[in-house]
């Protein structure tokens, strides 16, 4: 009778806990409908925006075939990516370029879009002009403070306008906004710089970048840790500055076309008699003249994938040795002299004994051509010692390798074991340049009495922690000399040239391996041979504000000096004196100044100099805002993009519906020429072995055909591909096959993460509370048995 007992009460509380089990759910349930409800009234409130939203964005199945496509925030649905035109004027006179660059933006969608474009320009334009041609009307920018032009964009942005942004996010890195460009509209935007040309070994030349080449950011770095306000909190610092900014997607060459094309002509007026005139890269008609040629490129235009390099020399007997410009703006006188210091007497001493870092980079970036070039010219120089010269090779990718852990003798069996490792090095792997870079100048030992340290840095200088290096180079570069050598089709001219400077060595450049062998011969000749030194620039008779640079850089065996200076009035008399020391052989030229000729935007390229100096000494300063405001006062008075100061452009004239909304995209851009899309963007590269990585193992990480196959197999496979080859023709599938397998850095396509989490969230509660009742009622029934039957002595 007890254990009956036992039992219905035992019933009794276990409906109690099934209905507390109950009450507990009705609960739960009742709060997760309201706030489903709250999302969904909240959705609902968006429909008409989210509705219009829709109007902008495409199916695969409705675009034309070819069309790129950026995944949007809607599940399924893209953004048909701006197209790109750009059109290159190059006028040379003389010293001086001036460029035109105009760039077509055509949306192909049918709604409304912002584009994106991040491009190159040379490291030394000084950036004037900002059009923007709206039908037949052209709308000029203006120069404001980087902060003020930015608002001033966002504004008209919102407010409908058509308008363009042009900033500069490294000298050599600019961006270019467009917004407001309405379906099936063509936006053209024009930009206009000055710039020097270049001058060594009598050549000389120009370059045309025509691509950002992805560049290796390394990730920020805890570098201090603040104690203040007893925090303790250790302060990260990215070493990437606008990291967001230099980077854009890049398309795969191996399924897509090249893009983004570009046409381009250069009106050479030398100022005296030529001669042989070349194209390093591009294939160009050139018209025949005496000091002028016309060139132009043979196709009408090509993929903006590598650099454009002109080069020219002066007819035998005619190489000029000094010139002297000036321009008369505001009642003052910019001038641009350059002189060509005379060659040392043979009587001069003889070179010093060197002691020579070589680093060469063997990372991703440099696949292909570029190590080849990199592996040649490295050889060749090692073969170029001298008996009596020490030196060291040094190897790095994300890792590094130190051969001789230090100096050597250059004896012929250490030259033959360094140049089989170079030759045996292949490339993969991240560009961690930084820890290279310290310990060719930090671990190599004291520098030997009577002997010239130099470090020579083989690399494409693919990397966007720039300043890191810089600072690195100022800080411990000591008594050595560091020269650059820039290698591929897309090198980071600023960074090649800015380590050359501060480590007052010098930059050369090889773009194919038709010019290992006459670059590299230049190089010798600088390495082999003392600099000019202490060289300064004074005025007879009157007095300069400003000459730039300041310093004066040293120079080797064929450079100019090169200088700007800003003059009190408009008609200045006296003489230019600049003078220095080859070796310790004194030299000295001068110039009259009323004898210069009469050139154009001189203004500009002392500005942008003088900006330049202002840069290469903020080290110096104490206050990071005066130097900004030093810098915002220059760019501003003589219009230039720096920085601090950017150009903006809006129409008056809202276009853009207000019920219309606004799309953005970065503009794709093409891989550089000769570079592995897999060994620099692959996603899961494959590990390599030490071996590898010292040039004796053939490298893993690229995929092979069958790799490709199967993966294309398995992407057509997928549901989305699958559904969409259903319903769209052949072609357009393979377009989209190619667009989702060979994009990156893509903004990726976004799901309703709400409901799917709250969604989540309530299975996994109801299961928990159902496990967790179920188990309480067990146990329960379990004791009230156990009970009974110990009082009933069972």
């Amino acid at each position: 009778m007890f254990l009956e007992d036992e039992f219905a009460i035992g019933r009794i509380r276990a409906r109690r806990i099934s209905v507390s089990v109950l009450v507990a759910f009705t609960i739960f349930a009742a709060c997760i409908t309201a706030v489903l409800g709250l999302a969904s009234a909240a959705r609902a409130a968006e429909t008409p925006q989210a509705s219009a939203e829709l109007a902008a964005l495409v199916r695969p199945t409705d675009v034309r075939s070819g069309s790129l496509l950026f995944p949007s925030k809607e599940p399924g649905f893209y953004v048909e990516a701006p197209r790109l035109k750009s059109d290159v004027a190059i006028d040379v006179s003389g010293p001086i370029a001036r460029v035109k660059v105009t760039q077509r933006f055509q949306n192909p969608s049918q709604g409304w879009v912002e584009g994106t474009y991040v491009f190159p320009l040379p490291d030394n334009s000084a950036v004037d002009t900002l059009k923007m041609q709206i039908g037949e009307r052209f709308i000029e920018g203006q120069i404001k403070p980087r902060q003020e032009a930015r608002e001033i964009y966002e504004q008209a942005k919102a407010e409908g306008k058509k308008t363009a942004l042009l900033e500069q996010q490294r000298p050599n890195i600019f961006t270019n906004q467009v917004a407001n460009i309405g379906p099936g509209e063509t936006i053209v935007v024009q930009i206009e710089y000055q710039q020097t040309i270049h001058q060594s070994g009598g050549e000389f030349s120009l370059r045309f970048p025509m691509v950002v080449a992805p560049r290796y950011n390394p990730a920020p770095i805890v570098q201090t840790v603040e104690f203040n306000n007893g925090a303790g909190f250790a302060t990260p610092r990215d070493p990437v500055e606008n990291r967001d900014k230099i980077e854009a997607p890049v398309l795969d060459p191996r399924e897509n076309a090249r893009i983004n094309p570009v046409s381009l002509t250069v009106d050479l007026k030398a100022g005296f008699p030529l001669g042989d005139v070349k194209s390093s890269f591009h294939a160009v008609d050139i018209s025949n003249g005496d000091q002028a040629r016309t060139i132009s490129l043979k196709a009408d235009s090509v993929p903006a994938d590598k650099d454009f390099e002109l080069t020219w020399k002066a007819a035998p007997g005619k190489m000029p040795s000094a010139g002297l410009f000036r321009e008369v703006i505001d009642g003052k006188t910019y001038l641009l002299a350059f002189v060509t210091p005379p060659t040392a007497p043979d009587t001069a001493a003889p070179p010093a004994k060197r002691e020579v870092v070589f680093v060469i980079d063997n990372s991703g970036s440099m696949s292909g051509p570029s190590i080849e070039q990199a592996r040649q010219s490295l050889a060749l120089a090692i073969s170029k010692l001298n008996a009596d010269d020490r030196f060291n090779v040094i190897r790095f990718d994300d890792t590094m390798t130190d051969y001789f852990k230090g100096l050597v003798t250059a004896t012929p069996a250490n030259r033959e074991k360094a140049i089989a490792y170079v030759r045996g090095l292949t490339a993969d792997g991240g560009t961690e340049m930084l820890p290279a870079l310290q310990a060719a100048l930090r671990n190599q030992g004291p520098v030997a009495t009577g002997a010239l340290r130099q470090v020579v840095f083989l690399t494409d200088g693919a990397i966007g922690n720039e300043q890191q290096l810089f600072q690195e180079i100022t800080a411990n570069r000591g008594d050595a000399r560091v020269f650059t050598v820039g290698i591929g089709s897309a090198p980071n001219t600023y960074f090649m040239t800015k380590a050359a400077e501060v480590g007052r060595g010098t930059f050369t450049a090889i773009g194919s391996t038709d010019q290992v062998a006459s670059r590299m011969g230049e190089l010798f000749a600088k390495l082999q041979n003392p600099a000019m030194t202490d060289i300064a620039a004074t005025f007879e008779g009157i007095a300069a504000e400003d000459i730039t640079p300041n310093p004066m850089p040293d120079l080797y065996s064929g450079e100019p000096v090169v200088l700007t200076a800003r003059l009190p009035d408009d008609k200045p008399a006296g003489k230019l004196q600049i003078f220095g020391k080859t070796g310790e052989q004194p030299w000295r030229v001068e110039m009259n100044i009323a004898n210069a000729a009469n050139g154009n935007g001189i203004s500009k390229l002392w500005a942008r100099r003088k900006i330049d100096d202002f840069e290469a000494r903020a080290y110096e300063r104490q206050d990071p805002a005066a130097l900004d405001k030093d810098i915002e006062t220059v760019a501003l008075a003589h219009h230039l993009v720096s920085r601090v100061t950017s150009l903006v452009a809006v129409d008056v004239t809202p276009s853009r519906p207000v019920d219309q909304p606004l799309g953005s995209t970065k503009l794709p851009l093409n891989l550089p020429e000769g570079w592995d899309f897999d060994k620099v963007l692959g996603e899961n590269p494959a590990p390599r072995d030490d071996a590898e990585r010292h040039g004796s193992a053939t490298p893993t990480g690229s995929a092979g055909p069958e790799q490709a196959e199967a993966e294309t197999q398995k992407l057509i496979a997928s549901p989305e591909i699958a559904n969409m080859m259903a319903a769209a023709p052949t072609a357009k599938a393979a377009t989209m096959i190619a667009q989702k397998s060979t994009t990156v850095n893509l903004p990726q396509t976004a799901t309703r993460a709400d409901e799917q989490i709250i969604r989540g969230l309530t299975m996994l509660l109801l299961a928990l509370m159902a496990a967790s009742g179920l188990a309480v009622w067990r146990r329960r029934l379990k004791g009230i048995i156990a009970v009974g039957a110990k009082r009933n002595g069972l």
